[in-house]
């Protein structure tokens, strides 16, 4: 397997898992904040890690992922039929702090941007 080719799946993928959670899916656990921000496929294509970002407190958060692992064999039907390939890969939902790591990063480099202003005003 081409990695080229595992990285068009991986994008594919991942525009239409948002599409299927976002039209789709009518659970009332999923938060209308949640966004998909990467998927991995692995290279037999037999699993795809699917990062999911939800926006909310700790709650929300489970119940979004949660609700997500009971509809993966719906999510993964419909990407069956919209994705051309032998085998739809088997998705496994994992939580991506990478957003709230950001955030927590930017309010640290503000803050020492803030305390350098302090110093140079002395």
């Amino acid at each position: 397997m081409s990695s080229k080719r595992n990285n068009r799946l991986s994008g594919e993928m991942k525009k239409t898992i948002t599409n299927i959670i976002r039209k789709q899916l009518k659970d009332p656990r999923i938060s209308d904040m949640v966004s998909i921000t990467e998927v991995k496929v692995t290279e037999d294509l037999r699993y795809a890690k699917v990062f999911v970002s939800v926006y909310g407190n700790q709650e929300i958060v489970n119940s979004t992922i949660g609700a997500l692992d009971n509809a993966k064999g719906y999510i993964r039907k419909e990407l069956g039929k919209y994705l051309k390939i032998r085998y739809t890969p088997e998705l496994l939902f994992e939580k991506d702090n990478s957003i709230e790591q950001g955030i927590r990063i930017n309010k640290l480099i503000e803050k020492v941007i803030e305390e350098e202003k302090g110093y140079s005003n002395e």
